[in-house]
């Protein structure tokens, strides 16, 4: 079986790791992909939003099956020409993914429904938008109704900064189109989590729950990023909390979508907030997360192809997704300067030549690439903002924590950041319970 994965980031690097575990043994291509996709499979320099040049590709290699890392190649309408041109591929149509693309359509779907979220007001008017602020106050959250490649969200603690956060979208274009509407929410007290959930029409089997860091310093201080670090198992998630999260938000929405005439099949992350009432949902997006899929996909023991091939055959139903009581925990690291400008082409050490670890165990601790490249001399090099994706494993949280944060401590490149609190809070709360990593959330 051929397979192709189409992406260059952490979340696909985790893909075609899974994906080349599965006992089919499937030859793997990735488009564009990375050096550490190269080892599991052959990189092929087409880019993830080069639609017809995807297709082309598909064609040519004969491709049974393609699976879409990112967004913008579903909102730019990849699955639907792909199934158009009789091809399986596992992503939701454009017309599904746009519960992610615009978050006004999100929201009024969610309202609709009654899915429990945040209250809101959506805009196109720069000067409607600034009134309702002044007249309602903060703090309130700004978010670009588009996408942003996780920026596009401001937290703003009082008025200044939130006016300051609808210039910079809505006058100064800082995110372009995508920023031209935006979205004005209450701000959401409790603590934050990940669900994603495969999705197959009405059919919905919820993954374990994650939880990631998007500030880019530790505390939480920072502008936001597309993710510094995430984990799993969640402690503050249990059973009756899943529970909850299936039948008042996974299965409605789904449920919705398919009476709106846009079934999703594909990945559904829910992006929550764990209130004093509740779990209420901040977002949705129509995809694997990133950092999320990387301590995710390590703790599914079921063959990822078996489940991927179910939900677009309408058989979800009939297999068993299982997951490992392992914990996982990645922390990201980045350039200097991201989220902000960067540099690129610092020599990186630490990994081997086929990009894994040059030291330690690698049953505990796995190097997803995300933002790297092979200089002329076939070096490794930094080649984005976000790195390397560093994910530790381990029979508890406090484990996992170590082993990740032991094999950061091998890596080296020019102007290397990271958080060090990542899973500290949910480490800590596991120990001083006694728990381990069973149970929670599955």
């Amino acid at each position: 079986m051929k397979i192709l994965v189409v992406g260059g980031g952490g979340r696909e690097h985790a893909l075609v790791w899974k994906l080349a575990q599965s006992p089919r043994r499937p030859e793997i291509l990735c488009a564009p992909g990375n050096p550490g996709t190269a080892e599991w499979g052959r990189n092929v320099p087409v880019g993830a939003e080069d639609v017809e040049g995807l297709l082309a590709l598909a064609e040519r290699e004969r491709v049974d099956l393609t699976v879409v890392g990112p967004e913008a190649p579903l909102l730019a309408g990849l699955a639907d020409r792909f199934r158009e041109a009789g091809l399986r591929i596992f992503g939701p149509s454009r017309a599904a993914a746009e519960i992610e693309g615009s978050k006004g359509y999100a929201k009024a779907l969610m309202t609709r429904v009654g899915i429990p979220t945040a209250r809101y007001a959506a805009f196109d008017s720069y000067e409607e938008a600034l009134r309702y602020l002044r007249s309602h106050g903060a703090p309130v959250v700004v978010k670009a109704d588009g996408l942003a490649a996780g920026k596009g969200v401001v937290v703003a603690r009082t008025v200044e900064e939130a006016e300051a956060a609808l210039r910079s979208m809505m006058v100064d274009g800082v995110f372009g189109e995508s920023g031209r509407r935006v979205v004005l929410e209450e701000m959401l007290e409790g603590r934050e989590a990940t669900v994603m959930a495969f999705v197959s029409g009405e059919t919905v089997v919820p993954m374990v729950p994650a939880q990631d860091h998007k500030p880019v310093f530790d505390g939480n201080r920072g502008p936001n990023t597309g993710g510094m670090g995430t984990y799993s198992p969640v402690p503050w998630i249990d059973e009756d909390t899943m529970t909850r999260v299936e039948s008042k938000i996974l299965r409605p929405v789904a449920r919705a979508l398919v009476e709106d005439g846009r079934p999703f099949y594909g990945v559904l992350y829910a992006g929550l907030m764990l209130t004093a009432e509740g779990p209420k949902v901040i977002e949705f997006n129509a995809r694997f997360g990133d950092p999320e899929a990387q301590v995710v996909l390590p703790r599914l023991e079921t063959d990822l192809l078996d489940v991927l091939e179910a939900v677009l055959d309408g058989t979800l139903d009939r297999i068993e997704v299982r997951w490992s009581p392992q914990a996982a925990v990645c922390v990201i690291l980045t350039a200097a300067g991201y989220p902000g400008s960067y540099r690129k082409g610092d020599s990186i050490t630490g990994l081997d030549e086929d990009g894994s670890l040059q030291r330690g165990d690698q049953n505990e601790a796995l190097i997803f690439h995300a933002g790297t490249a092979r200089a002329d001399d076939g070096s490794l090099v930094t080649a984005g903002g976000r790195v390397l994706g560093v994910t530790g494993l381990g029979d508890s949280l406090a484990q996992a924590r170590e082993a990740a944060y032991r094999a950061v401590g091998c890596l080296r490149f020019s102007g290397m950041h990271y958080r060090r609190d990542i899973a500290a809070q949910a480490s800590e709360a596991t120990e001083a319970a006694g728990q381990g990593p069973s149970g929670l959330g599955e």
